[in-house]
């Protein structure tokens, strides 16, 4: 997880550098590594960095083409960025990283918003076009990664968190009654309204593209699902292979770090899966686990907390397991970014261990 800020001056003002670090300054949980900003004109892009594939300098942002050209400011990964940097070179790209951001910009120099078609990987980025003065906003096609965007007066403003609007005094958070209804009764939100007026969310599996002359901002979807019958019938032998391969290399794609992987594991079938198989490629990987005080539940309620099975899940699986267990009044104290998918550390501090007996289950299961 990295965070990205940005803002696009569409009256011609130059882009303040005091007010882009106060932009990623909000949002500096989401990369405490580093941190980056570029101004240039009307136009400001910042970054702060969570480390996870190629640690060095060499891999920050915002980060240029050789020629000035485009400028990438991206929180996500690219999981196919290996096979594109073979491709992108053996057309003459040269590459000063090992990572996938350099690859993403490359990308795009070469294909345009086409290279959105090529990327396997959760992404949610914004490059500055300084030939075209465009600015291009793109999300994944799954919407994994968040990007909000509003419009303040002639200011165009982009970040992977609304929060970050707040270093500007025109924005004024309130509530949007119409995507509140929404939420409360689905749970969720379907296109581009969220809960904050004028605050809008990039629809998954779209870009958005901006110039200073620009009257209108418009998402442009690039992908959507596509269901269809087969077109012969699959036999159920063949269609679990089909699954186990698709299924493998996904988990295998995502085990492509720098740094120590590990993995959530709630104790249902979804997570259990994913670290059954990462387990199988990384011995004694590190399971976490979030679980609640019963303490007040009756219930139903009881049935949300899944630390037991997830203990159990971690014995099967040789785990390094960790806890940790949310009570009342803990999420007003605490930012609490949403607990998705694979995790990777940077070897920072890690919740207690669940217990010693933890720690003999996993050593007895080993040598046993």
């Amino acid at each position: 997880m990295c965070g990205i800020a940005g803002i696009l001056h569409r009256d011609g003002r130059p882009a303040s550098i005091t007010t882009l670090t106060a932009m990623t300054d909000i949002i500096a949980h989401r990369g405490p590594d580093g941190e980056g900003h570029y101004c240039n004109g009307p136009v400001g892009l910042g970054h702060r960095r969570l480390s996870i594939i190629d640690l060095t300098d060499a891999s920050r942002q915002p980060m240029e083409t050789r020629d000035g050209r485009f400028v990438l400011t991206y929180n996500g990964e690219i999981y196919n960025f290996k096979e594109l940097k073979v491709e992108l070179s053996a057309k003459g790209h040269v590459f000063n990283s090992s990572g996938d951001s350099e690859v993403l910009l490359h990308a795009f120099a070469e294909w345009g918003i086409d290279a959105l078609l090529k990327f396997n990987g959760m992404f949610a980025f914004a490059i500055w076009d300084n030939r075209e003065r465009k600015l291009t906003l793109a999300r994944d096609r799954f919407g994994v990664k968040p990007l909000y965007y509003a419009e303040l007066g002639q200011t165009f403003v982009f970040a992977s968190e609304h929060k970050a609007f707040r270093a500007f005094s025109e924005y004024k958070p309130r509530v949007d009654i119409a995507g509140l209804s929404e939420y409360l009764s689905f749970q969720n939100f379907f296109g581009e309204r969220t809960l904050f007026a004028g605050v809008k969310l990039l629809p998954a599996g779209c870009y958005l593209q901006i110039s200073q002359d620009s009257r209108a901002v418009e998402p442009v979807q690039y992908w959507d699902f596509h269901f269809e019958e087969p077109e012969y019938a699959v036999d159920e032998n063949e269609a679990t292979d089909e699954l186990d391969r698709l299924f493998r290399q996904a988990v295998n794609r995502q085990l492509v770090s720098d740094v120590e992987v590990g993995c959530y594991l709630s104790g249902g079938m979804d997570s259990g899966s994913i670290t059954a198989l990462a387990s199988s490629q990384l011995p004694f990987m590190r399971t976490f686990t979030v679980g609640f005080d019963l303490n007040s539940a009756s219930g139903v309620e009881l049935g949300y907390d899944e630390r037991t099975k997830a203990e159990h899940m971690s014995y099967l699986f040789k785990t390094e397991h960790y806890e940790m267990v949310l009570k009342a009044g803990d999420m007003e104290r605490v930012h609490c970014p949403g607990l998705h998918g694979i995790w990777k550390s940077r070897g920072s501090a890690s919740p207690t261990p669940i217990s010693t007996r933890r720690n003999s289950h996993r050593n007895s299961a080993r040598w046993s």
